[in-house]
């Protein structure tokens, strides 16, 4: 008897452990709604922030045009025959349509900051002629063989294994 019930004790213990490792995955949705946000942590810390943050959004990319940008991309504007007058360095609403107008008849984008391809266009792209290896670089011409030293153009010959 006391074998009987230690056996079937031990069953049902066993049962209960492996019943989870034999249970088909459910879903549940629950039809209540909760004050509490699904993701805790969120939450916190909008509470910790507090209602200042969301008055004051970040600002994120370029906010406006430095004036001395501002000529430039006139004169170049007005150069293209794009805008009459005198450049100014104000980026006003003039300034704004000649160069969404501009960017619009090269079937760009025409309503933020102006477009890279635009002041590449224009001629306004960036300048490496300072650059540090700016007279040295894969786009110069290379030197001529003749002007390779000896002992580096034997090396170069060691190292590759062709024989001179």
């Amino acid at each position: 008897m006391l074998l009987s019930r230690a056996s079937l004790a031990f069953l049902l213990s066993a049962a209960v452990i492996a019943a989870p490792a034999f249970a088909t995955p459910t879903h549940k949705k629950t039809s209540t709604t909760h004050a509490r946000s699904a993701h805790p942590a969120k939450s916190t810390a909008k509470a910790r922030i507090g209602a200042k943050s969301s008055r004051h959004k970040k600002l994120h990319g370029q906010q406006g045009i430095d004036s001395a940008r501002a000529t430039e991309i006139q004169k170049a504007l007005i150069r293209e025959h794009y805008m009459n007058g005198e450049a100014n360095g104000q980026w006003d609403s003039t300034t704004m349509a000649a160069m969404q107008k501009f960017q619009a008849d090269q079937g760009w984008q025409t309503k933020l900051m102006p477009d890279s391809r635009a002041l590449k266009k224009l001629g306004l792209g960036p300048d490496y002629s300072n650059a540090i290896n700016a007279s040295g670089s894969s786009f110069a011409e290379p030197k001529p063989a003749a002007d390779t030293p000896s002992t580096q153009a034997s090396g170069f010959a060691a190292a590759s294994g062709v024989n001179r």
